[in-house]
């Protein structure tokens, strides 16, 4: 297989199937962001509290109305991000989109479905996952249930992918252009340089004084003058 035809496959990709790989860091990079945007929700609350009372407030993390709030935070970052656009900013960074089963834009209430069944996946030791990797459409049980499937839809990323397909064929035809040139040079006869021109009107001249250089004794004397 060579180089273009696989650059070329891989911009073929989009609007295939995400893999295991790009889900399990979007959701990753997603846990991230929520947690500290949560974080940050509760240190401003905090301060504002603070400045209103006059009195430290302090969140415990064990807290049972603030683990509520948290995973009630969960849903509604999963929830709306799938519904409003079909995709979390982990998902917009490893260019992967939730759509319909048929290929469809997803609806919104199919994305807010979606995140409410989320964490039917994690039971049974994560076994809801399984599909991602058995099967050819690599839905998940969430998808299941709510219709919906994972595809690659990043245009930067296809775009990029295009532009190192153009670089490979130019590198292709660059390599094929330099290995001919060596072909005609190593079949091609030796050839002798040319003499070197010699001084004198027409060439001939010159040649004559060389040679009367070289054969000074078949040089003529010019006649004596007669008195």
């Amino acid at each position: 297989m060579t180089t273009r035809t696989h650059a070329a496959r891989s911009v073929a990709s989009q609007g295939h199937y995400a893999g295991s790989v790009s889900r399990f860091l979007a959701y990753a990079i997603d846990i991230a962001v929520s947690s500290a945007v949560f974080a940050l929700a509760l240190a401003a609350i905090s301060y504002v509290a603070k400045v209103v009372t006059g009195h430290d407030v302090s969140w415990n993390k064990g807290n049972a109305i603030v683990a509520a709030v948290f995973v009630a935070w969960q849903f509604v970052y999963f929830g709306y991000s799938w519904a409003a656009s079909g995709k979390t900013f982990g998902m917009a960074v490893l260019g992967i989109r939730v759509v319909m089963a048929d290929g469809n834009p997803v609806e919104p209430r199919r994305g807010a479905l979606r995140a409410l069944v989320f964490p039917l996946s994690f039971l049974l030791c994560g076994l809801g996952f399984l599909g991602i990797l058995v099967q050819r459409e690599r839905r998940a049980l969430h998808d299941l249930i709510a219709g919906t499937a994972v595809v690659y839809a990043w245009d930067a990323r296809a775009a990029r992918l295009r532009f190192l397909a153009r670089e490979a064929e130019q590198t292709t035809v660059r390599r094929k252009a330099a290995a001919r040139g060596r072909t005609r040079h190593a079949q091609s006869p030796g050839l002798t340089p040319p003499a070197a021109a010699s001084p004198g009107a027409g060439g001939a001249p010159g040649l004559a004084i060389q040679g009367a250089r070289n054969h000074p004794s078949r040089v003529t004397p010019p006649p004596k003058p007669r008195r």
